[in-house]
């Protein structure tokens, strides 16, 4: 079967400018997916696009040249190197448009390392380090897929698998924030309908020639009969006219329904759950085990370093606070950050963000301005909720390649170690802190925080005794800071002041509860307000940050010098619509505890000596004295922690190579399957006739392209022209086979397992006979899957305009005997 187009002119030229046009558009409807990943940085869109169009020039070469696979991929690949640095690497590039090294650089890891680095930042992820490799990618071989398949492939509606690939790709690698669902969804099915309908009219109306070669009395052997189907030029009868109207009427029906039901769907499809992507699955390699409690420095800072400037901060609003870390992991030596939270931590990319992210939440937004003093350690100095982060000075490169945030604890670390002298700035959001007649109208949200271990149960106690009978979830919370803050008192142990121990593992959190007077600073407070909150199952975690007394700072706008007396810790618990909500359970530092009454000295007595007493018995410890051994069910939760993240870290690692070997070795799979479904399955005839089939296939898949309608002996005659080498033993095997499936009653075991044995060895001398490269193109060429594939529609649908002699069933044909072959 082959297709004619009558005229070069512009009728002809019209079909392929409208798929170019389709195409383009309903593929750059999934690059759109990525918008909020890159911060709607419009560069992104031009890479996109750039890669669609490269990718369909591509295609269009390819079908007007008849590349092979080979040829194609390798033009793909020098158009990807040599073209790919103005589109996907522009700042690395000379002038932006030049390759260079860093740019190819840029573009050759990129492949394997854009995905990862795509999901663990932060979005925007910004244009540096190989960012805008992901939207070319994606263009370039999706449009080169899509127009192969559209120029190439018979049925159209292949072109499908691409589009809604890349239209995936988009979703995945995107944000929980989906740009413009319905109306994306809805434009997708606008344009893909109506040029499948118009694609498959257009297959339909153009000058179709079926040529049928075999052997009849009237025409002789080798006659060619042709048979002119249907004239493109011809004009259409009424007939005709009517069923193609009834044809335009229900799909324009079809499509209106569709169309109604995807912007009908939309907005529920946006409420409820939560969206979920591959961002949010994928954990990056920063392991919070390597970084100390910064909450375990609070006295040192308190003591040693109370007049000392830690840091300069300029455009703090007036009131607000400076957060550090939220701590929500507690083992009774330390408070910390989970280090199984580290999933939450992302890289901080390039982009820095104008706070557009957060137009729509109420706060007072800022840009905070920060230099480093005599501050040091992984934990960076913020906010609110940071937007983006811009860091400059000399270290600028290091501690950006290094900087992770956390948006659902408010955190950021630098694994470059902040150092003096260094500069970076943060645009943050300060939300409005409710009060208690708003709060009063909601719960306690549901999150699952760390379990908490080693606390001691006195808190427990406290806590209930505390609380009573209250219900009300902010009251329970107020209960609980209002009598830590007017029952305990004020001391952080410095010279002059009431004796006050640092710390607040267990024995400090012991030694403050059930002392006569509770004495301590904001680090014991801060812990003993959530450990009891804890034990009463409300959502509490610990922040420590940084702020000064706004009552002595003369002017707010000016620049502040935080030293390390302006340190504090406070409690933030969780409600449902409101989020976390700072808590201040510390006592007022001017509530110093009461001096303890003097005694009266009492007069000793003379001293007598006693008898030594009898010996004793060693003592036993009591159980719980002695070291508890960690619980098999947290050892192996610890194992499958540690094992799960490495088994991430080399899956996504090898995302790329599956990406790119994935289709080779599912090809492979399949043929390996289909050989041996041929071989073992079905009746004895079947499995001969399997035998045939995988003659035909191999020889399909090194180049051969037998007619669809002809005979096993006609199918033999072109193999013997293609393949002089296996000439003889092509012939046996295909009247063998005639044999087989033709002759009367079914061959036996012993046949079918001969007749395999032959098709082996000729499939032996078939792959012998073309070199090493071709052999390896066969192995992996889809082109015989494909031949079955067709084969397999045309058996659902039955073709009603073959001719009467292409229908004659072959049964009527009797050969001789499978074991005896005729000549």
């Amino acid at each position: 079967m082959s297709t004619h187009v009558t005229g070069p002119g512009l009728a002809a030229l019209l079909p392929r400018l409208a798929d170019w046009a389709l195409l383009t558009a309903v593929l750059t409807l999934g690059i759109l997916g990525l918008g909020p990943t890159f911060g709607w940085d419009m560069r992104f869109l031009v890479a996109g696009i750039g890669g669609i169009l490269l990718g369909l020039g591509l295609a269009e070469a390819s079908a007007r040249l008849r590349w092979g696979f080979w040829a194609t991929a390798g033009a793909a690949a020098g158009t990807y190197v040599l073209l790919g640095s103005a589109f996907a690497a522009p700042l690395e590039a000379i002038a932006g448009i030049v390759p260079s090294f860093a740019s190819v650089r840029v573009l050759v890891l990129g492949i394997v390392f854009a995905w990862k680095d795509l999901l663990t930042i932060a979005p925007p992820v910004g244009l540096a380090a190989g960012m805008l490799v992901v939207p070319f990618l994606l263009g370039l071989v999706g449009g080169l897929v899509a127009g192969l398949l559209a120029w190439r492939a018979r049925r159209p509606y292949w072109v499908l698998a691409p589009v809604v690939a890349v239209f995936v790709a988009g979703i995945a690698l995107g944000t929980d924030e989906a740009p413009l669902p319905g109306i994306r969804g809805a434009v997708l099915i606008a344009l893909t309908m109506p040029w499948l309908a118009y694609r498959r009219e257009l297959g339909r109306g153009t000058v179709e020639t079926i040529t049928l070669q075999g052997s009849s009395p009237a025409a002789g052997a080798g006659e060619t009969t042709r048979r002119k189907l249907r004239s493109a030029s011809g004009q259409p009868s009424a007939a005709a006219r009517s069923a193609r109207t009834r044809r335009l009427g229900f799909g324009a029906a079809v499509l209106a329904v569709a169309l109604a039901a995807s912007l009908g769907a939309a907005p529920l499809l946006d409420q409820g759950a939560d969206r979920q992507v591959l961002r949010d699955v994928v954990e990056p390699p920063v392991d919070l085990f390597d970084y100390p409690s910064p909450l375990t420095d609070f006295r040192r800072y308190v003591k040693d370093e109370s007049d000392t400037t830690l840091f300069t901060v300029e455009g703090l609003p007036e009131g607000q606070r400076i957060r550090l870390a939220a701590l929500d992991a507690y083992d009774g030596v330390v408070y910390t950050v989970d280090p199984g939270s580290n999933g939450n931590f992302t890289r901080v990319g390039d982009a820095r963000s104008d706070l557009a992210q957060a137009a729509d939440e109420d706060g007072t937004k800022a840009n905070l301005k920060f230099t480093v003093g005599e501050y040091g350690g992984a934990w960076v100095p913020a906010g609110g909720q940071a937007t983006g982060f811009k860091v400059t000075g000399e270290r600028a490169a290091d501690l950006a390649a290094g900087l992770y945030y956390s948006e659902a604890s408010g955190t950021a670390l630098t694994v470059a170690q902040l150092q003096p002298g260094d500069t970076y700035e943060a645009s943050v959001l300060f939300p409005e802190e409710p009060d208690d007649a708003q709060l009063a109208k909601y719960r306690f949200s549901s999150t699952q925080l760390p379990r908490v271990y080693n606390d001691p149960p006195i808190l427990g106690s406290k806590a209930a005794d505390y609380v009573g009978e209250e219900s009300r979830p902010v009251q329970r919370v107020r209960r609980l800071q209002q009598i830590l803050a007017s029952e305990g008192f004020f001391s952080n142990g410095k010279e002059g002041e009431t004796p006050s121990l640092p710390g607040h593992g267990a024995a400090r959190m012991l030694r403050l509860m059930d002392a006569d007077q509770m004495v301590g600073d904001d680090e014991q407070y801060a812990v003993a307000m959530a450990l009891m909150a804890r034990k009463l199952g409300i959502p509490a975690r610990v922040v420590m940050g940084f702020y000064p007394d706004w009552d002595e700072v003369k002017d707010p706008s000016a620049p502040l010098e935080i030293t390390g007396d302006d340190v504090h810790a406070w409690v933030e618990v969780e409600f449902e619509h409101v989020g976390w909500v700072p808590f201040f359970p510390t006592p007022d530092e001017d509530n110093e505890p009461v001096p303890p009454q003097q005694q009266p000295k009492s007069t000793p007595k003379p001293q007598v000596l006693q008898p030594p007493p009898p010996p004793q018995e060693p003592a036993e410890l009591p159980p719980d004295t002695e070291a508890e051994a960690q619980d098999p069910e947290e050892q192996e939760d610890d194992f499958w922690v540690t094992f799960r993240y490495w088994l991430r870290l080399v899956a996504l690692a090898s995302l790329p190579l599956v990406i790119l070997l994935g289709p080779l070795l599912l090809i492979l799979l399949v043929k390996v399957r289909r050989r041996r479904s041929r071989r073992t399955s079905g009746s004895p005839s079947r499995r001969v006739g399997g035998g045939w089939k995988e003659v035909v296939s191999l020889a399909t898949d090194l180049g051969s392209r037998p007619p669809s309608r002809a005979t096993r002996r006609e199918h033999a005659a072109l193999l013997q022209h293609a393949f002089p080498v296996a000439a003889d033993s092509t012939a046996v095997l295909a009247r063998r086979a005639d044999a087989g499936i033709f002759g009367p009653g079914e061959p036996s075991e012993a046949e079918v397992e001969e007749y395999w044995k032959q098709v082996e060895e000729h499939l032996g001398r078939l792959a012998g006979s073309v070199g090493f490269w071709r052999r390896q193109r066969a192995r992996y060429s889809p082109r015989s899957l494909l031949l079955d594939a067709r084969m397999w529609t045309r058996r659902l649908t039955p073709d009603r305009w073959a001719l009467p002699s292409a229908r004659v069933s072959r049964r009527t044909r009797k050969p001789d005997h499978f074991s005896e072959p005729s000549g």
